[in-house]
């Protein structure tokens, strides 16, 4: 069992579905709170959330795969979300973060070997003004510049 998948983790997430009333259309709030417990959607843990809400496998499997806010890889701590929509990918986005990929030494969609940052483009965050965008976590930071990946990294290394 890795590090998350712990007796306690999934007792939390017992707990959280048994105090849901109607559980019939929880499927989704569910997999939120599961991703929330233990930092992403293994397969054991779909599995575990297919046999407490009694639903099929395979739904549970089709949401986790349809909805790009889950994840069934871990994540790292940091989590860089480059916006690649239209404005972005204009003003240079896909410079961005191609800048991330050379600083971090991954690919877009990949996690560092220290579980320190995760990286992956996204379609439009509705920041536009603030072309191009990076989000970190919850951090937005906008009018990026090629220059400035270096500094966004080395300043959440330094955390």
């Amino acid at each position: 069992m890795s590090d998350v998948l712990t007796k306690e983790n999934y007792q939390r997430l017992e707990e959280f579905i048994n105090k849901i009333p109607d559980k019939k259309g929880a499927l989704i709030e569910v997999l939120h709170q599961a991703q929330h417990i233990f930092g992403y959607l293994p397969e054991e843990v779909q599995y575990f959330v297919s046999e407490k809400l009694n639903v099929p496998a395979s739904k549970v499997f089709g949401v986790v795969s349809f909805y790009s806010y889950f994840t069934t890889k871990p994540r790292g701590k940091y989590k860089i979300d480059v916006c690649l929509g239209t404005v972005c990918f204009v003003k240079g986005a896909d410079k961005i973060i191609q800048e991330f990929e050379k600083e971090l030494s991954i690919k877009s969609g990949e996690t560092t070997e220290d579980k320190m940052f995760s990286l992956q483009g996204l379609r439009c965050v509705g920041a536009c003004g603030l072309a191009p965008v990076v989000l970190i976590n919850e951090k937005v930071f906008g009018a990026v510049k090629l220059e400035d990946v270096k500094g966004i990294v080395d300043g959440y290394k330094a955390k």
